[in-house]
C-alpha cells in the first residue's frame, strides 16, 4: 500500500474503534422531557450542519442554538457516531469545526459522478510533498526540499492549485518563508475526519515502509 491508501486504512480502523455511539456521549438523561430535548439538539445541530457553507465551531452552534458548548459537543457526539453507521455521509472535524464530508468508501464512484477521476490523481512528487506537510507541517519550502533533496515549487504549487495545503504563516527564520499546513480538503480527499486519524509513524514503521518512504516522514 502506498502512502494514501495507508491512510485511508488507519481512518478506517480508528473510526470503527472509538465510539460505542451512544455511550460516550455524555448523556444520561432519564425522563422524557430530557430525552426529547437532546434529541431535539442533535436534530438542530445535523440540520445547520447541512445548509453549513462551510465547517462550523461549536462556539457558533452553541450561540445560534442557545445551548451551552457542553451540551453541544454531547450532542456532536452521538450525531457523529451515528453517521459513522454504514452511511454514505460522515462528519468531519478540522481545527475545533465540522461539516459533512462523504464517506471515503465511495470515493470512486463520487469522482466518477462528478468526473474528477483524471484532476483527482496526484503525481508521486505530489504525494511525496503532500506526506511531508501533512506530517511536519507547519514546513517551509525550503524544509520541504531538504526531505526531499530536490526542488518542491512544482509540486506545492500543484497542492495549493487543488486546495490540498495552504500558507498558515511565515517562520521567524532568514527571509521569512511561507510556513505550509494542509486544508480540510486534504481531510476529504483521504477520507480523513481530522488530522488524529493519521495513521502514527510507528505505525508505518511497523507495516513495511520502505526507508526512503521513512525518511521523508520522520521528524
Amino acid at each position: 500500500m502506498n502512502i494514501a491508501e495507508r491512510m485511508l486504512y488507519h481512518r478506517r480502523i480508528r473510526y470503527n474503534q472509538r465510539y460505542d455511539k451512544f455511550n460516550n456521549a455524555n448523556y444520561s438523561m432519564s425522563d422524557s422531557n430530557q430525552s426529547e430535548t437532546a434529541n431535539n439538539l442533535i436534530a438542530c445541530i445535523e440540520a445547520l450542519l447541512f445548509v453549513s457553507t462551510g465547517p462550523v465551531s461549536v462556539q457558533q452552534l452553541s450561540e445560534a442554538l442557545g445551548h451551552t458548548q457542553d451540551e453541544v459537543n454531547a450532542a456532536l457526539k452521538v450525531l457523529i457516531g451515528t453517521y459513522r453507521e454504514d452511511r454514505g455521509i460522515r462528519i468531519q472535524e478540522y481545527q475545533g469545526r465540522y461539516q459533512f464530508m462523504s464517506a471515503p468508501e465511495y470515493a470512486q464512484e463520487i469522482e466518477k459522478f462528478l468526473g474528477l477521476e483524471a484532476s483527482a490523481r496526484l503525481s508521486r512528487a505530489g504525494l511525496e510533498t503532500l506526506a511531508i506537510v501533512a506530517y511536519r507541517q507547519p514546513i517551509t519550502r525550503p524544509g520541504i526540499d531538504a526531505v526531499r533533496g530536490v526542488n518542491s515549487d512544482g509540486a506545492l504549487k500543484s497542492l495549493l492549485s487543488k486546495g490540498l495545503i495552504q500558507e498558515v504563516g511565515r517562520s521567524e527564520g532568514p527571509g521569512r518563508p511561507i510556513l505550509y499546513g494542509t486544508t480540510s480538503d486534504f481531510l476529504q480527499h483521504f477520507g480523513l475526519e481530522s488530522l488524529k486519524d493519521l495513521p502514527p509513524f510507528e505505525l508505518l514503521e511497523q507495516e513495511g515502509v520502505s526507508p526512503e518512504e521513512q525518511r521523508l516522514l520522520k521528524d
